[in-house]
């Protein structure tokens, strides 16, 4: 089963970066669909970005970070990233990998919207942004 390791986060202010880091292991990474969850305290879980198998292929935003996260992929080195721009106090989560085989899910779009749990999801790492 895919495993995941994120890395990165770290405490910021408003206006700063950050590029969360992604590993995986247990799983050839070209079969899965990736995507990038965020929680915050109180909240539901949130799909902000989900890109599918190939580095190319077809990626969702949530309008919530559109133009500020960008998603990547090197199935090679068995990674993912999230570099974050122009962050805000609401961006302050839980951010963490998910996984689904490639067969279990249809769009990247319905990744980033499931209701039910993934094939796989990391621990997260924690992303805060101060005003």
């Amino acid at each position: 089963q895919l495993q995941f390791v994120e890395s990165g986060g770290a405490m910021v202010q408003s206006g700063g970066s950050l590029r969360l880091s992604c590993a995986a292991s247990g799983g050839d990474l070209d079969y899965y669909v990736i995507g990038w969850f965020r929680q915050a305290p109180g909240k539901e879980r949130e799909g902000i970005s989900c890109m599918s198998t190939s580095a190319d292929g077809p990626t969702y935003y949530a309008d919530s970070v559109k133009g500020r996260f960008t998603m990547s992929r090197d199935n090679a080195k068995n990674m993912v990233y999230l570099q974050m721009n122009s962050l805000k106090p609401e961006d302050t989560a839980v951010y963490y990998c998910v996984g689904m085989y490639w067969l279990d899910i249809t769009t990247v779009h319905a990744m980033c919207v499931m209701t039910g749990e993934p094939d796989s999801r990391g621990q997260g790492t924690q992303v805060t942004v101060s005003s």
